[in-house]
């Protein structure tokens, strides 16, 4: 058999292989900069805790490391072109550990030192980055910053600290045996071997998998070959049959109504992480129960994708209603839906949560509020009950007030959904919406028989066409009748054209007289009353006009993206009004005030989460002092801050008092 002679690749331990005596890896000078941030590294952290606790045989496989030897090194030296990334996160990992036990546990430190340090005689650490950042690197690594030293940002600080807040001293021999488990394919370049078209071609391998093909593959791999024809005939293939080509926005609704948090649709591999951490062990006989329920809510969601498959008219009609709006809310309706499926919740309870639903979002869009990122603050509500679920809705529904004066001056949201329930479904066929005065009149138009179009003013003319979007100068027409009406004066249309509509709400036009300025407020005036009888307001004395955002659903990002400084206008906490512009700022203010207001809660969750509370300032960074024995550790990045914030706040029961409002800057970014 014929084997390669410039490329050898072996399948090895990553820690024997990083502890060989003779090894030094280099990072060559067109490497990028190490760009980890603290969501790697809490997978990573992750992954080798789950292979720690795994069976005995069991390992973790990190990819493909790609080098070539050193042209003017020793022999042992390694140029890495491709897996500085993981090998420098794991040396500060390594370097972390070491850290850590290095007074306590000897014999684990000389170990961990094997891997970070060269030999005897040759200082320095193994693994040399870029001499850009090397000084910064070895700094880290060697515990060799001095303590009165400039402040700094690196990853490489954020990252070891991270680590080094993370796992405490009687953690460390679980991390360690986790470590050993860990497996690469190492791949070692000849002098012959095209080392930029070996990179490429290991770093093109087509389309990345999906969210749902990412479950896909978790959910059956390890399972035997009858288990995964089991899995897959039972349970995934009617999945994808109910889902169709909506099979990835089925699992992020669904984990969306299941963790009650939103899931942004282009957060990478969200909906997959997220999956994990919900179903972290999947054996077979876990498996088939979840899975089971999980078949069963794709059922739900195909009557939600078309509402026919639903037999009760009434409730395919308001499904049918919901997606007027789009599938932002399918998370609350699939729940909803299914707990009237299985007999939790009456018919009339699932009607009235789903006119709620459009009641909401007919609102939030008549007077100019986004409807995004409301949903999982709804599903959270709806898991403790009918009554707050309504009352969440009524809390950010508009008041009457606001949506009568939007209605009066502003362009009318899905007029053809407004307008059909509006006419009490008085229709035979589909229909058209019929603008009666025209968006663009023509020259020889007019309202009154008198005056056309061409002699108004420009002032009346604006004044006319600022109105012919609102809901008064709308109406229904049957498609043959509107070819009809195009351009043509008011009179025709009202004698020849409104008067055959089988609408009744059109026919009322054929007894109007003039139509005019006036004439289209006082429709509108009339029709409105109707509007917010049907799009009611849940019953509640709680308003929010204010478009705050509660703060577990704040937008988790990751790194310090551009404007974050500015990415909040203010917050309320607890009826208290912040001037907090930033999540830094928040971080440091939450965690101060509930050190004075609800200390154990905190206490609970630093120990639970591991940070960001220490008893000491154990290493060189950030720190801002709580007391004289205790310290918060004020690094890592925006996306770590706000959720140790969220978390916080939820551990001591007050998340749903605080909300953001979110700054002109914070709703681009």
């Amino acid at each position: 058999m014929d084997t390669a002679t410039n490329v050898d690749a072996t399948a090895v331990n990553t820690i024997r292989w990083l502890s060989a005596p003779a090894t030094t890896i280099i990072v060559p000078v067109y490497q990028r900069q190490y760009r980890w941030d603290i969501g790697g590294c809490e997978q990573l952290l992750a992954d080798i805790r789950a292979v720690a606790d795994s069976e005995d045989q069991q390992t973790h496989f990190l990819g493909s490391i790609l080098s070539t030897s050193s042209n003017d090194g020793s022999a042992g030296d390694l140029v890495l072109i491709d897996g500085q990334q993981r090998i420098t996160t794991i040396m500060l990992l390594i370097a972390a550990l070491h850290h850590t036990v290095k007074n306590v546990d000897t014999e684990l430190a000389s170990h961990l030192e094997a891997v970070l340090m060269r030999n005897a005689g040759e200082p320095g650490t193994k693994l040399r980055p870029h001499r850009e950042w090397a000084d910064v690197f070895e700094s880290v690594v060697l515990d060799r910053r001095p303590a009165d030293a400039e402040l700094r940002d690196s990853r490489f600080d954020n990252n070891y600290a991270f680590f080094r807040s993370q796992i405490p001293a009687e953690e460390v021999p679980r991390i360690w045996s986790g470590l050993q488990r860990l497996e690469h394919v190492s791949i070692t370049l000849g002098t012959n071997a095209n080392a930029q078209q070996t990179f490429e071609s290991l770093n093109s391998t087509g389309e990345p998998l999906r969210d749902h093909e990412l479950i896909h593959n978790y959910v059956l791999m390890g399972l035997s070959h009858a288990e995964q024809s089991e899995i897959e005939d039972s349970f995934w293939l009617p999945i994808e049959h109910n889902t169709g080509d909506a099979i990835g926005a089925f699992w992020r609704h669904f984990m969306i109504m299941t963790t009650g948090r939103e899931i942004d649709a282009a957060d990478g591999r969200g909906v997959y992480d997220t999956f994990r951490h919900r179903f972290p062990r999947l054996d077979l006989h876990i498996l088939r129960k979840q899975a089971t329920e999980w078949r069963e809510f794709s059922e739900v969601y195909s009557a939600l994708l078309d509402p026919t498959h639903e037999p009760d008219e009434e409730i395919a009609r308001q499904l049918g209603y919901v997606n007027t709006f789009g599938r932002g809310m399918y998370p609350l309706v699939m729940r909803a839906y299914y707990d009237y499926r299985l007999g939790m919740s009456a018919r009339d309870a699932l009607i009235n949560t789903l006119e709620n639903i459009q009641s909401l979002l007919l609102r939030r869009t008549a007077v100019g509020l986004k409807n995004g990122r409301l949903v999982a603050r709804l599903c959270r509500a709806s898991a403790h009950g009918p009554s707050v679920l309504a009352s969440a809705i009524a809390r950010i529904t508009p008041s009457d007030e606001r949506v009568r004066v939007a209605l009066k001056y502003g362009a009318l949201p899905h007029p053809a959904y407004v307008l059909d329930r509006l006419s009490n479904h008085d229709r035979v066929a589909d229909l058209d919406v019929e603008h009666i005065l025209p968006v663009t009149p023509g020259d020889s138009w007019s309202g009154d028989g008198v005056r056309s179009w061409s002699e108004f003013s420009e002032d009346e003319q604006n004044s006319y066409r600022a109105l012919s979007q609102t809901l008064g100068n709308l109406a229904l027409l049957e498609p043959h009748l509107a070819m009809r009406a195009g351009n043509e004066p008011f009179a025709v249309k009202r004698d020849t054209i409104y008067s055959q509509s089988g609408v009744a709400a059109t026919r009322e036009l054929a007894s109007v007289e003039t139509w005019n300025t006036a004439a289209i407020s006082e429709r509108t005036a009339r029709l409105t009353t109707e509007f917010l009888r049907i799009w009611a307001r849940p019953a509640s004395g709680e308003i929010d006009d204010d478009d705050l955002t509660p703060v577990l659903d704040a937008k988790r990002r990751r790194g310090w993206p551009r404007g974050w400084e500015r990415e909040f206008d203010y917050v309320e906490y607890r009826g208290e009004h912040w001037e907090v512009h930033d999540v830094k700022y928040l971080f440091n203010r939450v965690f101060k005030r509930l050190w004075a207001d609800s200390r154990d809660s905190v206490v609970a969750f630093s120990a639970r989460r591991g940070g960001p509370i220490f008893d000491a300032q154990a290493w060189n960074g950030q720190w801002d002092a709580l007391d004289d024995s205790h310290f918060l550790y004020m690094g890592w990045d925006s996306k770590y801050m706000l959720t140790a914030v969220q978390g916080v706040l939820e551990e001591s029961g007050l998340a749903s008092d605080v909300f953001v409002k979110y700054s002109y800057i914070g709703d681009a970014m």
